[in-house]
């Protein structure tokens, strides 16, 4: 009995462990089917994609970044160029302990409060960016005593460097402009022009000036290099190599020497120049005081010098000659007078009675002259040389302000030039549709007597004023102004050349271009509003001196500007060009808080002509502001406000 329940016990036993040897058998089964599918998917249906992954583990691409094209000067002068240097970068992404990385390399390499400032600043503005720079220009000391102690820093590494340099400071600043740190907006705009590959590798781009104008040209094409890696990341052997393409070169059309004596023209006062040259539309000379040191911005400008720079009462980062918008005062009379001649609405030995003022039919209130009393019978050719209010307030009401916007536009005032910089302003030319449109209002008489003396709403730009003064000067042809002559390859062979044909050209009759032209010579001569600065002169040239309000007057006050700040006294203007008879030279200078054009604003012009046109270099003394007795004594001032927006 017992032998048979462990017969049975023993028969159970043997049929469960066949069961469970099946199962696992089954299930063994299983494994190698589902392994045998996996290898079968990996080897043979994804063989082609995890070739091309290993290949790239094993091959390395690395971007060549081109180098960037060079500026010169007219006459070969450099004022932007590369050199390269060693710099220590840090991957943000690799470090888990920022600050005690950093400490731990200022043991072996020297990082200063300011370098760790500039680091924190570009970390907030380039968080899409795989490295940044903690220290630049490293010397080959510190270059071997990292490398001993690279072993320490993972996620730290020394990359040479292409930098840009501005060998001239702050001299043409404004103009070259600067490169910067490539950050997440200029990103997204490359991506957005289908850019982004080309800067592959590229840490900089230009930002104003013609650095950033022409950027396309300057930067190049970036190269790729293929290269062979051991499972360590290091390269074994190059494969391929597509060299970069170097940025073009660019030839401008300032002349340098001419900037240079432009600038220390200017002294310590703020303003701004621009010269023109009529027959070509080059820019020769293109200055807003005070500039900036554009080599400040390369790495990333620290946060001391940028407060210095953007908090600044005398604002250098402004760009006066291009952005800045004042009245243009008396330098619109020339403008008004050919106006007036080429409408018939006066000519030349056509007079006026000046009685000190001028008021409209059946109103009681004065606009008055700047001479108490007046000038007596004025002409045209009187009315610019001694620079008559009353003529022109006449002129203009006999005009009208359509008549006035019409024809003033077509020497380029109240839009923008085109200049091949960035950031140029339109100024303001009034009209009576501007005037409904921005205020809502009707435009008045009142309105238009104002404007014919260059005050009211009209607002011009020193190039503006240059360019309009050039299209006199070359009897009504239109060359846009451009500060590129050439774009050069980088053997210097020329690609594109500008300054070619004008752009349009007005059709002036020429007695009328003659009696504007001899009253401007004669401005410059005894008797004229500039005759202390056209003393002496080797040769003849035409000019007209202005005044911009800055702080209005009351009715029957009298404008003092000796009792007045600094910064509240009248801008000084001038408009000029040389030789008289075949003008190579055209010019607006602006002179901010200088009191009058004759004073202070025409003599910086015949410091630029004399140099421009003889080669002669101006003595300290001519730079600085000449006592006179200006014969345009606040004309604007005295005309106090006229329509009130004076």
């Amino acid at each position: 009995m017992n032998h048979r329940i462990e017969l049975r016990s023993y028969s159970r036993e043997l049929q469960n462990f066949r069961l469970r040897l099946a199962i696992s058998a089954g299930f063994m089964l299983l494994l190698f089917l589902l392994l045998f599918a996996r290898f079968f998917y990996l080897q043979v249906s994804q063989r082609e994609h995890y070739h091309t992954l290993a290949e790239a583990n094993r091959i390395s691409i690395a971007p060549i970044v081109p180098n960037r094209g060079l500026i010169f000067d007219r006459n070969g002068v450099v004022l932007a160029h590369n050199y390269s240097a060693y710099t220590l970068e840090i991957v943000p992404s690799r470090i888990r302990n920022l600050e005690r990385l950093i400490n731990e390399l200022t043991t072996v390499v020297e990082i200063s409060a300011r370098d760790r400032k500039r680091f924190k600043k570009l970390m907030e503005e380039n968080r899409r960016f795989e490295s940044l720079p903690i220290r630049t220009r490293l010397s080959d000391v510190e270059v071997a005593r990292f490398a001993v102690n690279r072993y320490r820093f993972p996620g730290v590494e020394i990359k040479a460097r292409p930098f840009r340099q501005y060998p001239k400071g702050e001299f043409a600043s404004h103009v070259v402009g600067y490169i910067g740190r490539i950050n997440d907006k200029d990103l997204e705009r490359l991506e957005a022009n289908s850019e982004l590959a080309n800067y592959r590798g590229s840490q900089h781009m230009g930002k104003i000036g013609i650095e950033q104008s022409y950027e396309r040209e300057l930067h190049g094409i970036t190269g790729v290099e293929e290269m062979e890696t051991d499972a360590a990341g290091r390269a074994i052997r190059v494969i391929s190599r597509t060299p970069p393409t170097a940025g073009r070169n660019l030839k401008l059309s300032l002349d340098f020497k001419l900037q240079e004596v432009a600038e220390k023209a200017f002294g310590d006062r703020r303003g701004a120049l621009v010269a023109i040259e009529p027959a070509t539309g080059d820019v020769l000379a293109f200055v807003s005081r005070p500039g900036f040191d554009p080599n400040l911005f390369v790495d990333g400008i620290d946060t001391e010098n940028w407060e210095l720079l953007n908090n600044s009462i005398d604002r250098p980062l402004n760009n006066r000659a291009l952005r800045g918008l004042y009245p243009p005062g008396s330098t619109f009379k020339p403008f008004m007078a050919l106006a007036g001649l080429e409408l018939k609405k006066r000519w030349p030995e056509s007079a006026i009675s000046d009685p000190g003022y001028f008021s409209l039919p059946g109103s009681t209130h004065r606009f008055r002259d700047w001479k108490a009393g007046g000038h007596g019978l004025v002409d045209l050719h009187k009315s610019l040389v001694i620079s008559c209010d009353t003529y022109y307030y006449s002129l203009a009401h006999d005009l009208g302000i359509d008549n006035i916007y019409n024809f003033t536009s077509q020497f380029g005032l109240g839009k923008k030039t085109g200049i091949d910089i960035e950031g140029e302003v339109a100024g303001l030319l009034p009209s009576q549709e501007w005037k409904m449109e921005r205020h809502k209002q009707k435009w008045f008489p009142g309105d238009t007597i104002s404007v014919g003396i260059g005050q009211g709403y009209n607002l011009a730009t020193p190039l503006q004023l240059a360019f309009a003064t050039s299209v006199l000067a070359s009897n009504g042809a239109a060359f846009r102004p451009h500060l590129v002559k050439q774009v050069l390859d980088s053997n210097n062979r020329v690609v594109r050349e500008f300054g070619t044909s004008p752009l349009y050209r007005l059709k002036l009759d020429p007695a009328n271009l003659k009696a504007v032209h001899n009253a401007l010579v004669d401005v410059t001569r005894p008797g004229g509003t500039a005759a202390v600065a056209g003393a002496g002169a080797a040769y003849a040239f035409a000019g007209k001196t202005g005044t911009a309000q800055v702080v209005g007057v009351k009715q029957g006050e009298k404008y003092e500007e000796s009792k007045l700040d600094e910064r509240h006294r009248d801008h000084a203007l001038f408009v000029s060009y040389a030789p008289a008879e075949n003008p190579k030279i055209a010019l607006s200078v602006l002179v901010e808080n200088g009191g009058h054009g004759g004073a202070a604003a025409a003599p910086i012009a015949r410091v630029v002509m004399d140099y421009y046109l003889l080669g002669k270099l101006p003595k300290e003394a001519a730079a600085q502001p000449v006592d006179q007795v200006d014969e345009e004594e606040d004309e604007e001032h005295q005309q106090n406000g006229g329509d009130g927006h004076g």
